[in-house]
């Protein structure tokens, strides 16, 4: 079968799609994942030729993917944690794969970016057409709380899709197109309305890491730090004045958040106004009563298991357990921290990756920041929008997602292949 089909094409077409794949679920875009993984590994197998492992970050992942299955099995509480370990080198391989492919196809990069264009701008009109009718296009009703969420239905999560691929849009924007006032009058639009859809999704940490990408290019960019510092400020001024006529999201977005931490009086739909602070007769909260509470018991599986942790996604499974619950709200599927969870799950040893990965992405911007103080780049403008999103994954401070979701892993996978592509090609001129 491998010989009748071209595996250059077919994981093309594959990875042309995956916008949309992630757009309809898990399932195909994490087919998609272990179809390319599984053909490249065949591909080398026949051909002998493993040299495309051989880079520090292939091998970084393979000790971190043999400390993960170690894990599992120290800590053998449920199959499923096992069998997600053994498979779970197929993101790594699926990296290396597209490495693979854009080094023979460099018009792949454009058909990605078409693809996610289309996919952005199909968000966008059902995301404002649910907004203003309480329906998608395909009947799915808005949330109760007035949150969008477009084709994600009930997973509430359209605005994770648009902040996390947002820089890689971006960046694809500057490194393909043609740059003309006509083009960035389109993108300035886009980018927008993007982020009044992610505030409108009422996801705060998604609205976050979206200025905080932001942020982070406009600093670090070497060119259209202006215009990216513009589409900021213009966004703001529309959120603004939709915020009073949507106090709802509003009170989510804003109000709830604060007043999550615990420091401030009750606020209702019918009162959305702030009252005054009394941080002396209540508890202070990190970002909200839950996530505290979430925290709270993940630290207590780290504090008796402090090498090695639960096991990867056991969290969900020792929560309920009364030497780790700290109320009803404190279970889970993950406790909403990347690093609490390494702690938790895979304990001193494995957030040593997590820690070491955070010096490298840090050490690089920092370095990237000298050399701009002298007029020179370690990075393109390109490969800084891919380090914006790879800061969205490290970044420790704010409730995230579970580190070890297919579908957020596959959507890191995607920024990282383009950045050591292009560090690769660089380094060749």
């Amino acid at each position: 079968m491998i010989d009748s089909i071209r595996f250059e094409n077919v994981s093309s077409y594959l990875i042309i799609g995956l916008p949309f794949f992630l757009i309809s679920g898990p399932f195909l875009s994490d087919l998609t994942v272990t179809f390319i993984s599984v053909t490249f590994l065949i591909k080398c197998i026949k051909l002998k030729n493993f040299s495309f492992f051989n880079n520090f970050f292939f091998k970084l992942s393979i000790i971190f993917y043999l400390y993960l299955i170690l894990n599992s099995f120290i800590n053998f509480d449920n199959i499923y944690s096992l069998k997600y370990s053994f498979t779970f080198i197929r993101f790594p391989v699926f990296i290396i794969a597209v490495i693979f492919l854009l080094n023979n196809n460099k018009k792949l990069l454009n058909y990605f970016f078409y693809s996610l264009l289309l996919s952005f701008l199909i968000l966008l009109i059902d995301g404002f057409f649910q907004y203003f009718t309480e329906k998608n296009i395909l009947g799915l009703k808005i949330d109760k709380t007035y949150r969008v969420s477009s084709f994600f239905g009930d997973e509430l999560i359209m605005g994770s899709f648009l902040s996390r691929l947002n820089p890689i849009l971006f960046g694809l924007f500057l490194f393909i197109s043609n740059i003309s006032k006509k083009n960035t009058i389109y993108f300035s639009v886009l980018f927008i309305l993007s982020e009044v859809l992610i505030f409108l999704s009422g996801e705060r940490s998604s609205l976050f890491f979206l200025n905080f990408s932001a942020v982070f290019m406009i600093i670090m960019l070497k060119n259209y730090k202006i215009y990216r510092l513009s589409l900021i400020i213009i966004s703001m001024i529309v959120i603004t004045l939709i915020s009073k006529y949507n106090p709802i999201t509003l009170e989510r977005v804003i109000l709830k958040t604060i007043n999550g931490f615990g420091i401030e009086r009750g606020i209702s739909n019918n009162n959305p106004e702030i009252h005054k602070v009394n941080i002396f007769n209540k508890e202070i909260y990190i970002f909200t009563k839950q996530h505290t509470h979430h925290y709270l018991s993940a630290i207590k599986m780290y504090e008796e298991n402090k090498f090695f942790g639960v096991g990867i996604r056991n969290f969900r499974i020792f929560c309920d357990d009364i030497k780790y619950k700290i109320s009803d709200i404190s279970c889970s599927t993950h406790p909403h921290n990347t690093y609490i969870q390494f702690l938790s799950e895979l304990g001193i040893v494995g957030i040593i990756f997590l820690i070491f990965s955070l010096i490298i992405l840090l050490s690089t911007s920092i370095y990237h920041l000298y050399l701009k103080t002298k007029n020179q780049y370690f990075f393109s403008d390109f490969e800084i929008c891919m380090m914006s999103t790879l800061w969205i994954y490290l970044w420790p401070i704010v409730p995230t997602g579970n580190f070890f979701n297919n579908w957020l892993l596959i959507v890191l996978c995607i920024p990282i292949s383009f950045l050591l592509w292009s560090k690769k090609m660089r380094a060749k001129v």
